[in-house]
């Protein structure tokens, strides 16, 4: 369930209308296109399990065969050619396409080269994302969605073991904090620039539930222009799978979709 800014400008709201990622009406007329280019992930999800594409970051289009920028242009191309409707080619996975930014920007600057007439769009977990804005800016990739499950750390540990950053591991508290700083950071930087940002929430019973509207008004105010809150989906063998959690019912997310859309940012 999506939850708009109540600061859209003209101009995003005529581009989300086009995206099917931030509109469903526009999935009746137009089409995505998302390419795995991104096999590494930099952080540990307890939801993760890395034997399956990340549940988090996988969108149609993505599955375990990972391409090569060079094949990924070739598969644009070829769909492009059959698809009118295709509007919208991004990189969200397998992993995470600022934890392999070689393969995922070779990618954006072939499809921009080769099929000018298609959005750009890129799925993060945000860890790395400050470290790009230049590029993403340059390639003119004007929607970023990243994924922010949590704004407190102690939340954030319960959630995230580990994250690896710069050939050093954090763990525990100390991880969690740190993505959540990187996130934000990057979060706002894009915003600043114009660059419609879409944030993604995880629902995980028992955990960030009662948080979420917590996230939901510190993103708005950072400028995100949708925040949308999605259910638990547990990959097998998981750590969560193992701590036997549960996905929540519907009437729970529900719920909590309508406790952050009463909040303003």
């Amino acid at each position: 369930m999506m939850q708009p800014s109540s600061c859209i400008s003209n101009e995003a709201e005529e581009e989300i209308s086009r995206h099917p990622c931030y509109s469903e009406e526009a999935h009746r007329f137009y089409a995505r296109m998302h390419i795995p280019v991104a096999p590494a992930c930099n952080i540990q999800c307890n939801y993760c399990n890395r034997k399956f594409d990340c549940v988090n970051e996988s969108r149609p289009g993505v599955v375990s065969e990972v391409l090569s920028p060079e094949q990924a242009e070739r598969k644009v191309k070829g769909v492009a050619a059959q698809l009118m409707q295709l509007s919208v080619v991004g990189v969200a996975g397998p992993g995470d396409p600022l934890a392999n930014p070689e393969q995922t920007f070779d990618t954006f600057a072939r499809v921009k080269k080769h099929v000018p007439d298609v959005s750009l769009c890129l799925s993060t977990n945000g860890l790395t994302l400050y470290r790009h804005v230049n590029e993403i800016l340059e390639l003119g990739i004007r929607h970023v969605t990243i994924t922010i499950n949590a704004i407190d750390p102690d939340i954030g540990r319960e959630i995230y073991p580990w994250v690896f950053d710069e050939g050093v591991r954090y763990e525990g508290r100390e991880a969690a904090e740190l993505l959540i700083s990187r996130q934000l950071i990057g979060l706002e930087m894009l915003a600043k620039l114009g660059i419609l940002v879409k944030v993604n929430s995880i629902m995980i019973p028992g955990v960030n539930d009662h948080h979420l509207p917590a996230v939901s008004k510190r993103v708005k105010e950072l400028g995100a222009t949708l925040h949308n809150v999605t259910p638990l989906i547990i990959a097998p063998g998981s750590q969560y799978e193992m701590d036997g959690r549960k996905a929540p019912r519907p009437k729970e997310l529900t719920t909590i979709c309508r406790n952050c859309w009463g909040v303003t940012g």
